[in-house]
Order: structure tokens, then C-alpha cells, then sequence
């Protein structure tokens, strides 16, 4: 990448100069990534003129590197036979992605222009649901037979092999295809010529549903460390594979996802440079409505309670003080246990040891801050002022506390991605809360 930048300038003169042999040769020296980071800056016209100096070996790669939006421009640019081989050559789960995104007639002519095998793998990968794994998976694999010898597996390795998505892992299936065992390229290498492959390859077999959540099989190949994750059907046959780069991809998102449901903001289904501004508006706007809605109840409690906010003044000016530390302390534990619930850290089951704990911590931070607005409270309103102030601080503190814990846990037996509990909502729920237990105080004290 950074010889790419230094070349940039040279590639744009050869543009612009038309000197193609030239530009092609230097192209060829970079991996499709950077030839694809390249083709973002272009305009149109030069991005079609380079794509097309492409060998139609690089091509599908380059392409399947653009987003959604390069890649539905360039194909529109392009000639039939250009998209054919674009589309033949990509692997069948990044095509998958690409056909996904576009609307259903756009889809039909893209499928027509796929051989009968292509076309057949498309439809298959297509009909899953659209999180699940069967989505990602790719049917590019290498398998061998549990009674060849290593010498004759190795040799189907060698004319199947450049077809496949990886070869670091080869399966072992029998002759209805039912995943019976795994054995590693570097294990057969070394093996006896002899050898035969039942003797040397792994029974315990790390396997996941085509039917099963994408998320899954990040954790998956995550705990087990592994490169390439098998996908079978009920009956354990093998369908395809899922590649670390997918899942990859795939955990980007899912973790793009939560930080924007974590700001109140329905997960965009493009990148943001590829949203438009009435989409941008229209997932934000769901929830500002909503919150703007918890915001009015406030707002009826304080309305509520003018009587005694007559009475005592002062205590308006801990309203913000205490409302703010309440929504920050409940943002700190709701933060700290979406993503241990999202990382395994803590399970479903066993929430109530982080329970205890966060009611604890609560109680030091509690009696913490509540010190530090006695102090406040004294100098502003009085020892009475002082009292009601810090009492209530340790209270919404520990209040809080609990709600951060608890919340995400709630979510999650509902069925709902414990990310919702997103800072916004935790924040406002505290303003209601800490604002009863404020003036609760405050009317028993004074």
C-alpha cells in the first residue's frame, strides 16, 4: 500500500498520458486490494479503462474488493460479456454478497448471465436466511475419501486445488458426503506415500449449521483458533465452508452495528459514505422521537414538583449533577456488560455473580460521589440541602449500577440484541428514575 501512494502520481499520468501497456505492468505488481483502493479515487471513465487492463484472472478479485455502490456503477458501465466474466470469477460467497444488494430484476439478469453450475450454487446460497451461515458459506472445498492413500489424495489435492477456497484444511468424507473427519495439508505432506488417509486424519470435527447465526461461527472459529469452519445440514453432510476473511468481515459489521446502536442510531445498511442523507435521517430520527418521548415524562416530574422546588430552591441546581452522574455510572456498567455478553465473557446463566459485584462496586462509587456532594450541597443550600443531595447521589449511583447490569441481560432473554441498551436509553431511563428518587428524598427530608 504505501508503494501504491508513491506511485499514484505516476499512475495518474500514464492516465492520463494513455500509455496502457505501461500502466498495466505497473498495476500487476500490486495484490487486488490496493488495485481496488486505487479505483475508488478514479472518476468512472478511467475506473472502466483500468478494469478493462486487468487480466480476466485478476479481474473478479479486483471487483469483488469495491463496495456496493463501485460495484453496481461499474456493472452498469461495463459490456454483457464483462460482467459475465466478473460474475463467473468471483468466489460463489462474495457473489452471493454482491447479488444480495441488488433489487430482484437486477438479480435475474445477473443470473442469466451464469453458467447452469454457477447459477445453481447462487440460488443455493441465496435461499438461506440472510444472517445465517449458509449465506457465507463457499461449496469451493477440497475432500478425499477415508480408504485413499496419501499418495492418491495428494494427487486429487493437485487437480483440485486451484479451485478451492483454501487447501490449508482438507475434509474427509464418505460417498454420500457426510463430514467424517479432517486432516491438515502440512500432516498429509509429511505422511507415508502409503499411508492410508483413515489412519492419519482427525475424527473430532469442529462443524456448524448452514442454518445457524453468522455470529456464531465467529465465536467458533475464535475459541478453536482455526482457519476454515466446515458447514454441514442435519444430517452432518458437508455443504461448503466458511474462511476466516469472511468471518472476518463479518465481525466488523456485527461490531459497526453495535457501536451505532449503542448511540441510538437503527444499523445502517450501507457504509455511511455510501448512505444518503434521508436514510441517515430516517434511522436516526426512530429513536430521537422515542427518547424525546422519555424526555417529556422528565419533564413532567420536574413540573410535578414545583411545590417543592418553591420551598427549596437550591435544590434545582443538583438536578443536572445528579441526572448526568446517574446516566454516566449507568452507561459505564450497561457498556462494560454488552460487550462481555457479546464476547462470551459472561453467559446468560450466570449473570448473577456480575450482579452482586456491580451492586457492590455501586455502593463504593456511591458513597464516593455522594461525599463529594455533601460537600457541594453544604456550601450551595445548608447541612439539609447537603443531606437530600447525597443521599440521593448514592442511591441513583447504585440505582444505576443495577439497571446497566440488568437491562442487557433482560434484552437478551427477549430475544433482542443486548446493544439497544445503548447509552441514550440508559441515560434516560436514569433521568426518570434519579428525578423520583431525588424528590422523593427531598419531600421525606424537608
Amino acid at each position: 500500500m504505501y508503494v501504491l501512494n508513491l506511485l499514484r502520481p505516476e499512475i495518474h499520468e500514464l492516465l492520463e498520458s494513455q500509455n496502457w501497456s505501461e500502466l498495466r505492468e505497473v498495476l500487476l505488481e500490486f495484490p487486488a486490494q490496493d488495485i481496488s483502493d486505487l479505483l475508488r479515487e478514479l472518476d468512472e471513465s478511467q475506473r472502466i479503462v483500468l478494469l478493462r487492463l486487468l487480466p480476466k484472472n485478476i479481474l473478479p478479485e479486483v471487483f469483488s474488493y469495491l463496495d456496493d455502490r463501485l460495484q453496481r456503477d461499474t456493472l452498469k458501465a461495463i459490456t454483457e460479456e464483462e460482467t459475465r466474466i466478473i460474475l463467473a470469477g468471483m468466489p460463489p460467497d462474495d457473489r452471493t454478497d454482491f447479488l444480495e444488494t441488488l433489487p430482484g430484476q437486477a438479480i435475474q439478469m445477473m443470473m442469466n448471465l451464469l453458467s447452469p453450475e454457477d447459477r445453481r450454487e447462487t440460488l443455493q446460497l441465496l435461499g438461506y436466511p440472510e444472517e445465517s451461515v449458509g449465506r457465507l458459506m463457499t461449496p469451493d472445498y477440497v475432500a478425499i475419501r477415508p480408504e485413499w492413500t496419501v499418495e492418491a489424495a495428494l494427487a486429487h489435492i493437485r487437480r483440485k486445488g486451484l479451485d478451492s477456497e483454501t487447501i490449508n484444511i482438507i475434509y474427509v468424507t464418505d460417498r454420500q458426503w457426510h463430514l467424517l473427519g479432517v486432516i491438515g495439508l502440512r500432516r498429509l505432506i509429511l505422511a507415508r506415500p502409503d499411508e492410508v488417509i483413515d489412519q492419519i486424519m482427525e475424527t473430532s470435527v469442529v462443524s456448524i449449521p448452514a442454518f445457524e447465526d453468522r455470529e456464531k461461527a465467529v465465536k467458533i472459529i475464535q475459541h478453536y483458533d482455526i482457519v476454515a469452519l466446515p458447514v454441514v445440514d442435519t444430517n452432518d453432510t458437508l455443504l461448503g465452508i466458511v474462511t476466516i476473511d469472511d468471518l472476518f468481515d463479518v465481525a466488523v459489521e456485527e461490531v459497526t452495528e453495535d457501536f451505532q446502536k449503542s448511540a441510538a442510531v437503527n444499523p445502517l445498511k450501507t457504509s455511511y459514505r455510501e448512505s444518503s442523507a434521508w436514510s441517515l435521517y430516517g434511522k436516526r430520527v426512530v429513536w430521537l422521537s422515542s427518547l424525546l418521548g422519555v424526555s417529556v415524562i422528565t419533564t413532567g416530574i420536574i413540573s410535578a414538583q414545583e411545590e417543592t422546588l418553591t420551598s427549596a430552591i437550591a435544590l434545582a441546581f443538583f438536578i443536572p449533577l445528579l441526572i448526568g452522574t446517574g446516566g454516566n455510572t449507568g452507561n459505564q456498567s450497561a457498556t462494560l456488560m454488552i460487550r462481555a455478553l457479546a464476547t462470551g465473557d459472561i453467559r446468560e446463566g450466570h449473570w448473577l455473580p456480575a450482579l452482586f459485584r456491580e451492586v457492590g462496586i455501586g455502593i463504593l462509587l456511591g458513597v464516593t460521589m455522594g461525599g463529594a456532594s455533601w460537600c457541594l450541597g453544604l456550601f450551595k443550600g445548608g447541612s439539609r440541602i447537603a443531606l437530600v443531595v447525597s443521599l440521593a447521589m448514592i442511591l441513583i449511583v447504585i440505582v444505576s449500577s443495577i439497571l446497566g447490569v440488568i437491562l442487557p441481560i433482560v434484552l437478551q432473554r427477549c430475544r433482542v440484541d443486548p446493544a439497544v441498551a445503548s447509552n441514550p436509553l440508559v441515560a434516560s431511563v436514569m433521568d426518570i428514575l434519579g428525578l423520583l428518587i431525588y424528590f422523593s428524598i427531598a419531600q421525606a427530608i424537608l
